[in-house]
């Protein structure tokens, strides 16, 4: 997970090493499920879920929270919280279930995340983070990471980021990612602290000059092959956020790109798999299709029959489906993808 590449080294087509390419947690998005679809798609890219909280997490029930599919391996838990024993608790748990790294939300601008102390607004208490992570890592053999942003308010100079991440190394951690733009804590929503304020991406850069020995992971409006080769230049890896989910075949010419040359995933195979997924899902756990299939609206996206692909699940979402079999075949059926699978 932490392996380090050279990023003055990242020429065309090199292989490069596990955790060098991930996708982002996402709420509401990156469930099991969801993670399911993108590990068919990318069998080498690490993949992370949902913000979980170490309230939901240490209150509720941890088989709902941490279970997962063999297959989605490489994947990291983000933890939200900031309280010291109770993250520390469920980094513990969080290991026992098999996860390869635990990484920690300092991220998040949501007003609801922000009453619970914790996301982005603990880049004001970096001290407190630093203790964190360190209960964290003195309780699993796993990696512990933190998820951050370039700055908060106006606290956003390098000085105040350098800042956050030192303690954060002092603390040992080895692997920062970093959203390259800062959040406004009042005044954006989540969705509008993801577009408004501009990407910076040389404050992501000018950290991994200043942390040689650290991974430093860089995220943020990154949604082409080009983009991705660019950033690998300077920094030791790069995650994909909403690109990933609006466009999920991206993740298959990533895939194919930097770590398979030889093969790349086939779209109608991919859905075509889904069937025995979502049939099994069905059987013991009683999930209905309608919740796998959300997240294959974008399968298709970019090509001519992509949007009957998406007008067919949504029918069939709506109209709750039971059958699969039945689902998948008939969203690929009609003239227009079949013109597209031929092609």
């Amino acid at each position: 997970m932490n392996t380090q590449i050279n990023p003055q080294n990242t020429n065309d087509n090199e292989i490069l090493p596990r955790g060098a390419l991930s996708v982002a947690p996402m709420m509401d998005w990156t469930d099991r499920h969801c993670r399911y679809f993108m590990r068919l798609l990318a069998p080498d890219m690490t993949l992370a879920t949902e913000m979980i909280t170490t309230g939901a997490l240490i209150n509720g029930d941890h088989n709902r929270f941490l279970q997962f599919h063999h297959s989605e391996k490489p994947l990291t838990i983000q933890l939200g919280g900031s309280d010291i024993n109770a993250l520390a608790e469920c980094a513990e748990l969080s290991q026992a279930y098999g996860y390869d790294e635990v990484n920690l939300n300092c991220g998040c601008p949501s007003d609801r995340v922000q009453k619970g102390r914790f996301g982005a607004c603990l880049m004001e208490e970096p001290k407190l983070v630093s203790e964190c992570v360190k209960a964290m890592a003195d309780r699993v053999k796993i990696p512990v990471s933190v998820k951050c942003r370039i700055g908060i308010d106006e606290q956003d100079d390098y000085a105040f980021l350098k800042q956050f991440v030192q303690s954060q190394y002092d603390a040992g951690c080895r692997h920062i990612i970093i959203h390259a733009r800062k959040a406004w804590l009042e005044g954006l929503s989540p969705k509008e602290n993801r577009e408004i304020p501009p990407l910076i991406y040389d404050r992501v850069y000018d950290i991994k000059k200043e942390f040689p020995d650290m991974m430093v992971t860089i995220n943020g409006g990154i949604k082409t092959l080009e983009a991705v080769k660019a950033h690998l230049k300077y920094v030791d890896g790069v995650m994909i956020g909403r690109e990933a989910y609006s466009n999920p075949y991206f993740l298959a010419e990533l895939q194919h790109y930097f770590y398979t040359p030889d093969t790349i995933a086939n779209r109608n195979d991919i859905a075509l798999k889904m069937i025995p997924y979502m049939q099994e899902q069905q059987d013991l756990f009683g999930v209905a299709p309608k919740s796998v299939l959300r997240h294959m609206t974008g399968l298709y996206n970019g090509l001519p029959g992509a949007r009957k692909w998406r007008q067919k699940i949504s029918y069939h979402i709506a109209n709750k489906t039971p059958q699969p079999e039945d689902i998948i075949h008939d969203c690929m059926s009609s003239e227009d993808i079949r013109e597209t699978l031929a092609a």
